[in-house]
């Protein structure tokens, strides 16, 4: 949902949105804008007048989280980019490593017993 707010507030971590007289909500860093964002408060001010998205509303706790970031068309350095036809893999793991899907259980007393020998030497 599209909602318009009041910065009233300014922390490191985000901005506090009043939307109404009685509901306020952040928007996160990280909801600001595509990209890096260095200081909030180069991007934000208090008293300032915006346009934002309603992200989420917990249901227990009522905190409305808010985003610009939903509104603003991502810049293209800050989109991926796949070629057609090849997609290059990215793994999260050594590859020269051979232990495969052994359980960890299997490993542990080798990692042990190699932790042992790192430390004396």
């Amino acid at each position: 949902m599209h909602v318009r707010g009041r910065v009233t507030g300014i922390q490191p971590y985000g901005a506090f949105v009043s939307l109404d007289e009685h509901h306020q909500g952040l928007i996160h860093i990280s909801e600001c804008k595509y990209g890096f964002v260095g200081s909030i408060t180069d991007i934000l001010h208090v008293g300032q007048v915006i346009d934002v998205v309603v992200l989420d509303i917990d249901e227990y706790t009522q905190k409305i989280s808010l985003s610009l970031r939903c509104i603003e068309t991502p810049h293209a350095s800050t989109v991926k980019r796949v070629d057609v036809g090849y997609v290059r893999k990215h793994y999260w793991t050594k590859r020269s490593a051979e232990i495969g899907f052994k359980p960890i259980a299997q490993q542990l007393d080798g990692w042990k017993e190699e932790a042992l020998e790192n430390i004396t030497k």
